[in-house]
């Protein structure tokens, strides 16, 4: 397991604070520490992930943002190139060599959202509805790059991944 983990997040996005103090609360129980490394232009990417070398990082977190989603190959060339295990929340990362993406169920938000839009087409006022929170989760593990990255998934983490890629 890693021990020091580095975060790479876009800190002028307004909801990059509050993912990291609940991967803060999470790394503290786990004795895993981490490291907050701000990008919030692409031009930065390069040196972010010189930083998260010299902090040694045994692994990285990319906090979902527009900004980053928008640059998953270069993340995920960067990641490969520094032999970074990488894990996003989306899958679409995986699909240009990230290593496992965690997050909520994409289809259910967007049912989410037409539901609402329907709603409010329907009359009611946004600031009436309710905040929806997501209930189903997935964990999609990509083999390829774990193979590439000498790294072995325990499998006990691949029976409960929702999808494997091979």
């Amino acid at each position: 397991m890693a021990t020091r983990v580095a975060i790479l997040a876009n800190l002028q996005n307004p909801a990059a604070p509050a993912v990291i103090r609940a991967m803060e609360t999470a790394a503290g129980r786990m004795q895993v520490q981490l490291n907050v490394v701000d990008v919030h232009d692409p031009s930065q990417l390069t040196g972010a992930f010189e930083k998260v070398v010299r902090l040694k990082a045994e692994a990285l977190v990319v906090v979902s943002d527009p900004m980053l989603s928008g640059q998953r190959r270069k993340l995920n060339e960067l990641a490969a190139r520094h032999r970074l295990p990488a894990a996003f929340d989306g899958q679409e990362h995986l699909a240009d060599g990230g290593l496992l993406s965690y997050g909520s169920f994409r289809l259910e938000r967007f049912q989410q959202a037409a539901e609402y839009v329907d709603r409010i087409l329907r009359g009611a006022k946004p600031a009436d509805l309710p905040i929806a929170q997501p209930t189903k989760f997935e964990l999609i593990i990509n083999l390829t790059t774990a193979k590439a990255l000498g790294i072995t998934i325990p499998p006990s983490l691949l029976l409960r991944a929702d999808e494997v890629i091979r």
